[in-house]
């Protein structure tokens, strides 16, 4: 003990029971702990027994030791847990001795442990009624972290940050249990931002007669982004990648030069979406803007075994239709005539694994049908094209790609709060009902009410959650008819829904002026979003003319994934989503996607099809692709054969071709081989 007490810096007590807890330390590290216990004398209360600690046993020592030991220590502290009884009768018994000691505030799980770790409000977190130290604080977040699953990685960063921020555990806690409390859940908000740009008057415009009334009719001026376009060349027939934000006004790019173009005799314009239900939006919206002046029709290819080319007329001035649409007319050899325009929406589709190698496809087969068509009519000058999107990550390297100006224009026209909130499957609809409510509750100062876009995973979860919503909202998904989601989307513009819930798979065809997005989960079917996907879906809260603000919630359930292929939790995704820079737009071809689009263009070009692969952005390994072809009997030299024919009309696989063979030859009904091959096919 001689050695021990030596240079001693502190003792610190702290009451357990009747008795104290003696820790003693020297340049940080504890030497030893100790029991202290006090009996009354007619001196006052003095050391009755001094018992070292060393794990679970006990080794008594004198008494006098502990004074001894006080006498040489520089200070002595005694912990604020320790009962006003206990500390009065601790330091009555060290003035006895001519001793000082002080009252600390430390961290009660420390103290209790045996360990001396003095705090301030400053830099401790509180605990119920206590303040405790960061690190036990951190063990006990985590504790709490184990009851709802395993959370870790960025999203354990990201509360361990707000726990510091707030020094508040049971608010976290609380976090963790769906309450809504915007101080914690706010992330970050995206502000507000106005590039200078001077707008570009309509009246200046020399535009066919008809559209130039109707412009003027509507508008003084373009918007920034419209403005940017005309000056670089959008009337001079110049190809060009238009890269926005939502509600900022690009559609209208491609409308105007398309138009225009068919007004003055340069050939008809086709509008070419990702979805069925967008396409039928733009449809209706080109109906009701220009029917007057332009023939609208429609071309989806809805079925891919059936195509009985409903309400399409190759030979309108507009046409209106999905990618794989008009990727359809093409492997069918249909005649649309001279195309003036080609607008393609959503652009970054280039980038997705199922549709971006046909989306690469069909843009090298359209420009090389319309150079065809150009070599054989003199008259004929070819197509302009404009590509539209609000998200690229590599915005330079995919206009030189597309051989096209980049416009590009960041403004965005209203503010973006982001939140982040942890609920499990349950309780994510107790919180969506919540803010579904709120907003719903609140009105902007242009007069509108605030609507709500759920976006989940799977159609059966849209009618779950709108089921469950208190306020009147509906499930908008592509299972439902034509008619039902027309009804959605108009009682939605007149405000008579509070939410609509859809499918991520369906985000690009939402349309609706909400001011609030909620993400139910991070998914589409069984594939977490992309960061592209993201900020595309969340860029949907919020409308100029209609909202103050844009409000996105991220409701995530720790440990929770949606299919054992996922290698990440949704947790891990969220954080990686907000905080993830966009990825580059390019294409990837795997054997299967080189396969089709290489018959594709075979079917589409004979000879040509090596040079309609290589003008394709993604890297088609067109000999591979060939012998494939060749030997799965579906080409014979540079003709597709009748099987190659079948395969390359219906979008199939080589997987899904073999299936549909393999059950003919067996008599497979025929409805149980379109099932099957569906089936292979996630369905949102």
């Amino acid at each position: 003990m001689s050695k021990q007490v030596q240079d001693v810096e502190t003792i610190f007590c702290h009451g357990v029971g009747d008795d104290f807890l003696v820790v003693v330390t020297r340049d940080g590290k504890r030497l030893f702990r100790a029991k202290l216990g006090l009996s009354e004398t007619s001196a006052g209360p003095r050391p009755a027994k001094f018992r070292l600690k060393n794990g679970s046993s006990e080794e008594p020592r004198q008494p006098d030791e502990f004074v001894e030991l006080a006498r040489r220590a520089e200070r002595i502290r005694i912990s604020e847990q320790t009962s006003r009884t206990g500390r009065d009768e601790l330091r009555e018994m060290l003035t006895g001795y001519q001793l000082e000691a002080k009252v600390v505030r430390t961290c009660r799980y420390c103290a209790s442990s045996g360990r001396y770790s003095p705090i301030t409000t400053d830099t401790a977190v509180k605990d119920g009624q206590d303040w405790i130290c960061t690190d036990c604080a951190s063990r006990e977040l985590e504790r709490e972290l184990s009851y709802v699953g395993g959370v870790k990685g960025a999203a354990m960063d990201r509360l361990e940050e707000l726990m510091l921020e707030v020094q508040d555990l049971e608010r976290i806690v609380n976090l963790l249990k769906g309450r809504l409390d915007p101080d914690l859940t706010k992330f970050d908000t995206i502000s507000a931002t106005t590039d200078e740009v001077d707008p570009v008057r309509t009246d200046s415009l020399n535009l066919h007669p008809g559209l130039q009334e109707l412009l003027e009719d509507r508008f003084d001026t373009l918007l920034p982004v419209q403005s940017l376009s005309v000056e670089h060349g959008l009337f001079d027939g110049d190809d060009q990648l238009v890269v926005s934000a939502t509600a900022t006004g690009k559609t209208l790019v491609g409308e105007l030069a398309g138009i225009n173009n068919v007004l003055n005799g340069k050939g008809k314009l086709l509008f070419l979406v990702p979805l069925v239900a967008l396409a039928n939006q733009k449809y209706e919206d080109f109906q009701d803007e220009y029917g007057h002046l332009v023939d609208v029709t429609l071309r989806v290819g809805a079925s891919r075994i059936n195509d009985d080319g409903n309400r399409f007329d190759p030979g309108a001035d507009v046409i209106v239709g999905t990618y794989e649409g008009i990727d359809h007319a093409l492997r069918t050899g249909k005649e649309m005539g001279d195309i003036g325009t080609v607008v393609i929406d959503e652009v970054h589709t280039l980038k997705e694994d199922e549709r971006g190698h046909r989306l690469d496809g069909l843009i090298s087969r359209l420009k090389y049908t319309c150079e065809q068509r150009a070599k054989r009519r003199e008259e004929y000058q070819g197509a302009q094209w404009i590509y539209l999107s609000a998200t690229v990550g590599n915005p330079q390297q995919l206009t030189e790609a597309l051989e096209a100006t980049l416009i590009e224009f960041e403004e965005r026209p209203i503010p973006i709060e982001r939140h982040v909130t942890f609920a499990d499957g349950q309780e994510k609809v107790r919180v969506e009902n919540k803010l579904v409510k709120r907003e719903f509750d609140t009105e902007s100062s242009k007069g509108y009410r605030g609507q709500t876009i759920i976006f989940t995973n799977s159609r059966r979860r849209c009618h779950e959650i709108s089921r469950k919503l208190e306020y009147s909202a509906a499930p908008y998904h592509a299972g439902l008819d034509y008619r039902r989601r027309k009804t959605v989307e108009r009682k939605f513009a007149d405000q008579e829904l509070s939410a609509v819930v859809t499918t991520a798979a369906l985000a690009a065809g939402v349309d609706f002026p909400a001011s609030q997005v909620i993400f139910d989960s991070l998914a589409m079917g069984i594939e977490w979003l992309s960061v592209q996907e993201f900020h595309q879906m969340l860029g949907r809260a919020g409308r100029p003319d209609y909202h103050d603000e844009g409000k996105v919630y991220v409701l995530v359930e720790p440990d929770c994934s949606y299919h054992n292929s996922m290698e990440m939790t949704e947790d891990e995704v969220a954080f990686k989503l907000l905080k993830g820079d966009m990825e580059s737009v390019m294409t990837h071809y795997d054997e299967g996607a080189a396969v089709e689009e290489t018959l594709a263009n075979v079917t589409v070009g004979g000879k040509a099809a090596k040079r309609l692969n290589d003008r394709m952005l993604g890297d088609v390994p067109t000999k591979h692709a060939i012998g494939k072809l060749l030997e799965y009997d579906f080409i014979d030299g540079f003709e597709p054969t009748p099987l190659g024919r079948v395969v390359t009309e219906h979008f199939l696989e080589p997987g899904e071709s073999f299936a549909l063979l393999d059950g003919i030859r067996k008599d497979a009904h025929p409805y149980g081989l379109v099932a099957d091959i569906e089936m292979r096919d996630e369905q949102l």
